[in-house]
């Protein structure tokens, strides 16, 4: 009975194993392979404590794919694979990481081990001078991450109250627990003197290298995504400053509307002109704010990832991003809303102008319907008049033409020519009128 059971067991096994190796050849979606790839294709950093990482965010262009194979060739790296997006590539004692994004470019560095002197310019010397003068994008923001050997975590708390104070600012230092106090992280979000920002990760006990790396990832996407947020700031500045006097070009034309004041001309004119430029500006600027939107709601997610807990009563990162950068956010927003909500007051005030002109040219055209009234009852009129003239006019001829036609048999009688004419005047004249009448009627009826 076991024996069978084991043998059933066996070769439920080998047909499942069969099955997963099966290829389902054409029923297979042309993009399915690439999709699936898609999802792999940024892993995480595996990182050994300690270490360090220099990360550079660019602005993305044409000739991205063109640095990424100079740096790997000037690095002794295998050469970029053409429309990958991604490399990565271990250089023994450091790595080369590069992604691409829609709008930026990364190049990160990972460095085994530890300097002598926290957040030097050592490491950042791995990018080749000569590689970074020829690169036409522009820094998006550059990170200096010191990642510091495991210790107890009276000892990491030691080491934070002592020296931290040498690498960052403590008015604006945050710092926390994360992973279920797995870690500490800190950072005080400014440049130094060579423009980097810095971050610290001290891992409590032993952690592991896939999760330190998760970690460093969270880390750097947090910086990024943040300068990618704020990019919209001047922006929507700007935007502010023009909306406010397209406001009061649109409030004094309204009262204009309002006060009957100008034509309906030059009004519809200037508000065309105001909601002309409200379109331009919404059409420029709505990739910008829809952007920003999106990089702040991934900082606010990678940071909710992180599961920070407070550090002996310092700012995390949640309430340092809550004081510097969410006003930010909300600046661009309320620009954005206030574009919006000067677009639909323009469109409501052109309605309201459409309507009143609607309105004046529907009176215009009762008047001049009235007018063609008038007009077609007077030249029915002056076709009656018309009309009784030609009855005469006809029946004058047509008597003559009679009595032209009946004289000779009038002879025989003995009657006189103006007899004759004298009785054919009443029944041709009849005669007429009542055809004249008749052709009337019809013409009507159809």
């Amino acid at each position: 009975m076991q024996l069978a059971a084991c043998s059933s067991l066996q070769l439920a096994a080998s047909s499942f194993v069969a099955a997963c190796n099966q290829e389902p050849g054409s029923r297979s979606h042309p993009l399915r392979e690439s999709l699936s790839k898609e999802l792999h294709a940024r892993p995480f950093p595996v990182l050994d404590a300690p270490s360090q990482v220099i990360f550079l965010a660019l602005t993305s262009n044409d000739d991205d794919e063109k640095y990424i194979q100079s740096l790997a060739n000037q690095l002794g790296g295998v050469d970029y694979v053409l429309g990958s997006g991604h490399y990565y590539q271990d250089l023994g004692g450091y790595s080369l990481k590069w992604e691409r994004h829609t709008e930026f470019v990364t190049y990160t560095i990972l460095l085994d081990g530890e300097e002598k002197v926290p957040f030097s310019d050592i490491a950042v010397n791995h990018f080749p001078k000569n590689w970074l003068d020829s690169l036409t994008s522009q820094v998006i923001t550059a990170v200096k991450l010191r990642v510091v050997a495991p210790a107890s975590t009276k000892q990491v708390e030691h080491d934070i109250l002592t020296n931290f104070h040498t690498a960052f600012q403590s008015e604006s230092l945050a710092i926390s627990y994360v992973l279920d106090k797995n870690s500490i992280v800190a950072s005080d979000f400014k440049m130094d003197e060579n423009g980097y920002i810095r971050f610290g990760v001290l891992p409590i006990g032993q952690l592991g290298r896939h999760r330190l790396g998760r970690i460093v990832q969270r880390l750097l996407e947090i910086e990024t995504y943040r300068a990618m947020s704020m990019l919209t700031l001047p922006i929507a500045k700007k935007v502010f400053t023009r909306l406010t006097e397209l406001e009061k070009d649109l409030a004094t034309t309204v009262q204009e509307i309002s006060g009957r004041a100008g034509t309906y001309k030059e009004n519809l004119d200037t508000l065309m002109t105001i909601a002309s430029e409200i379109e331009y500006l919404n059409a420029e600027n709505a990739y910008r704010f829809g952007a920003g939107d999106a990089y702040s709601a991934l900082v606010d997610q990678r940071i909710f990832v992180l599961r920070e807990e407070r550090f002996l009563g310092r700012q995390t990162f949640s309430e340092f991003m809550m004081r510097r950068f969410s006003p930010t956010v909300r600046t661009c927003q309320a620009a954005q809303k206030r574009l919006q909500d000067i677009s639909d007051r323009a469109s409501r005030a052109l309605d309201l102008l459409s309507t009143r002109v609607n309105v004046r040219t529907a009176a215009q055209n009762r008047t001049l319907l009235e007018q063609m009234d008038k007009r077609s009852e007077l030249q029915l009129r002056l076709q009656e008049t018309v009309e009784g003239l030609s009855v005469v006019a006809i029946s004058y001829y047509g008597v003559n033409l009679l009595s032209y036609l009946l004289f000779p048999l009038a002879v025989f009688q003995g009657w006189e020519k103006y007899n004759l004419t004298a009785l054919l005047v009443i029944p041709v004249a009849f005669s007429v009128l009542y055809m004249v009448r008749r052709v009337r009627r019809h013409l009507t009826k159809s």
